[in-house]
């Protein structure tokens, strides 16, 4: 606690005094970002950090595994869906992206079963993932953990389009869904996007093979400042397709 209570004493020696201005026009103007991500609460995974964002840009919910559970409106308790509809219904924002990750422990839990002590409520969410885990094991997969991840998000993608709201505004081109998978590679020591993203928007019909490696996208003002530094794809794993859609594939 000491750590964090120093660094805010920092924040306000340092950066206050320069974004002052900033968060009293944000305080009068409220918040409009463009863009929401839903993320795992993993602490090695920060949207605003690998996007390289500004306050106010990402409208940011995070969760185990990055889980998004089917359209289910009753009496229960709905976090995630109670997320969905202010950023798309209320603050009406254009990309949403479901940003997976690479040792993901969710997914860990969804294979291997939850460790002795969590169990009330870990291993029924991670049964939103399910389906995810049955597409794995029945293609007897290598590397369980990894295509789960992979599959996980797909599965996202999929349960978002069961939101009336989020389907309508997908058909008529005024959101835009994203999937990825975030990881460090090793190898070049530094962050990377590893799976292909893809927007529903548009089908681009050209095959994921003639696309460059590099591309300047517009999903978000840091995803773009990322193309501009040349952050490398490690490796194609594959196109997340929702049902009812058309992939248009970007490099990172």
């Amino acid at each position: 606690m000491q750590r964090l209570i120093e660094g805010y004493r920092r924040f306000r020696a340092q950066q206050w005094p320069e974004r002052r201005a900033m968060f009293e026009r944000l305080a009068h103007l409220g918040q409009s970002p463009q863009t929401m991500v839903i993320a795992c609460s993993d602490s090695r995974v920060d949207p605003t950090m690998i996007f390289n964002a500004e306050p106010v840009e990402l409208f940011i919910l995070r969760n185990v595994a990055n889980l998004v559970p089917p359209y289910e409106p009753d009496s229960a308790f709905h976090a995630t869906s109670a997320a969905l509809e202010f950023a798309v219904r209320v603050l009406e924002v254009t990309d949403l992206i479901v940003m997976g990750h690479a040792m993901c422990g969710g997914i860990g839990v969804l294979l291997r079963g939850a460790p002795d002590p969590a169990g009330d409520f870990l291993v029924p969410w991670m049964r939103i993932a399910e389906r995810a885990k049955r597409r794995v094991l029945e293609r007897a997969s290598a590397d369980p953990q990894s295509e789960c991840e992979q599959e996980s998000v797909k599965l996202s993608l999929e349960n978002l389009l069961t939101f009336p709201w989020i389907a309508d505004r997908v058909a008529s081109q005024r959101l835009m869904l994203t999937g990825s998978i975030f990881v460090v590679n090793l190898l070049l020591h530094r962050p990377v996007i590893d799976a292909l993203l893809f927007s529903l928007a548009i089908a681009v019909g050209i095959t994921p093979q003639l696309l460059p490696a590099v591309v300047t996208t517009s999903l978000a003002t840091g995803s773009r400042r990322l193309a501009r530094q040349k952050v490398l794809v490690k490796r194609l794993v594959g196109i997340f397709l929702p049902r009812r859609a058309s992939p248009h594939a970007l490099y990172l």
